[in-house]
């Protein structure tokens, strides 16, 4: 399918002289750069205009794969990791104020159940998330709404985080929310078996932690990157995994393990390189399909291993991570490869597909 064949170049009411340009999805392999209205808010929502928004994978497989809801009738604008500022604020909303930078928690959940209660607003079972079930942020003006302010979904951005890197902000708290289920220790080993924008988020945190850290990933080249950008790491490409882990613990194994790719051998085989008591983390989901993944479960008893899993994050932990970033505790602005215009936007996806970089950005 040729680039001209991705793209409709529609054209909406505008609203006065004012419109924008949105990003929309409409089905597999569908994706439209389009022009349509600038939202109008109420009195309790904020307008921002975005400064960027960062390509996710899970942008990447509903471009590819579609998704449940969205079809011509009821297209999406996709993006869920952005930041921007504030331009207009409704009468009744008091603290945020037009001209602030602000950056999104992307889950916003109904307030009222047992999960929101206890602040875990992303896993309510109605939840809603900017670019999955509502309109994203792969635009050039976002309506945040009324819920998302009461909930504190929306942060102000400290003035040494630039935008791209807020934006990169998301996927590190959702690796946060996996790494604090695994207790890592100074000094214990840790392995990512994936080497994407996810793996390294992982690496960073475990790095920071104290750990020593190595990076698992089928692919060569993309390893040399991130041991150029993080020479903390070590890193393996090959074969005879098992073995190298034997040798680079000394026979121990594993502390922790992530696994940050959806390949279900992965996490099957993982648990075979776990040290006694040791913690595994899968992040992220398998394929529909591919679906169970076998496990030894001897393995898990005789080695009192602990098998976590972890989706999306809190608001309280990308608050967290932001604080990381903001202090020099982590540099996320390595994880940025790419930047892009909203009008190159299926280059970009097209480069997310085929793992070319790292972070693929869109700046306005």
């Amino acid at each position: 399918m040729t680039c001209k064949q991705e793209y409709s170049g529609t054209q909406k009411k505008r609203k006065g002289n004012w419109g924008m340009k949105v990003l929309r999805l409409y089905g597999p392999e569908k994706i439209r750069l389009e022009e349509t209205a600038i939202p109008d808010i109420n009195e309790e929502e904020v307008l921002l205009k975005t400064e960027a928004a960062a390509i996710c994978g899970t942008d990447v497989r509903m471009w590819q794969y579609g998704y449940k809801g969205v079809d011509d009738g009821h297209p999406l604008i996709l993006g869920h990791e952005f930041a921007g500022r504030i331009v207009e604020a409704g009468t009744k909303v008091s603290f945020y104020k037009p001209g602030m930078r602000v950056s999104m928690q992307p889950n916003i959940g109904c307030g009222i159940c047992e999960r929101c209660v206890e602040g875990k607003f992303h896993l309510c079972r109605s939840y809603r998330a900017f670019g999955i079930n509502m309109d994203g942020a792969f635009a050039e003006y976002i309506k945040i709404p009324a819920q998302a302010l009461k909930r504190g979904n929306l942060m102000v951005l400290p003035e040494e985080i630039p935008a791209e890197e807020a934006a990169v902000v998301e996927p590190l708290s959702c690796a946060f929310n996996g790494f604090s289920k695994c207790d890592v220790k100074p000094g214990e080993s840790a392995m990512v078996a994936g080497a994407g924008p996810i793996g390294m988020c992982h690496a960073m945190l475990l790095h920071m932690a104290g750990a020593r850290v190595l990076v698992n990933d089928i692919n060569e080249n993309r390893l040399q990157y991130c041991k150029q950008i993080f020479p903390y790491i070590d890193i393996y490409c090959g074969e005879d995994l098992a073995g190298y882990v034997d040798r680079w613990t000394k026979g121990k194994g594993l502390d922790v393990a992530v696994v940050a790719c959806p390949v279900p051998s992965v996490q099957a085989s993982v648990l075979t390189l776990m040290n006694f008591g040791g913690r595994v983390n899968f992040f992220g989901g398998i394929p529909q399909g591919q679906e169970p993944v076998p496990v030894d479960t001897n393995l898990v008893h005789y080695r009192e291993l602990y098998l976590t899993g972890s989706t999306r994050s809190s608001i309280a932990q990308y608050r967290k991570t932001m604080g990381f970033v903001a202090d020099g505790l982590l540099k996320v602005g390595g994880l940025i490869t790419n930047r892009y215009g909203i009008e190159q936007a299926y280059e970009a996806f097209e480069n997310a597909k085929m793992g070319m970089g790292m972070k693929h950005v869109f700046v306005f």
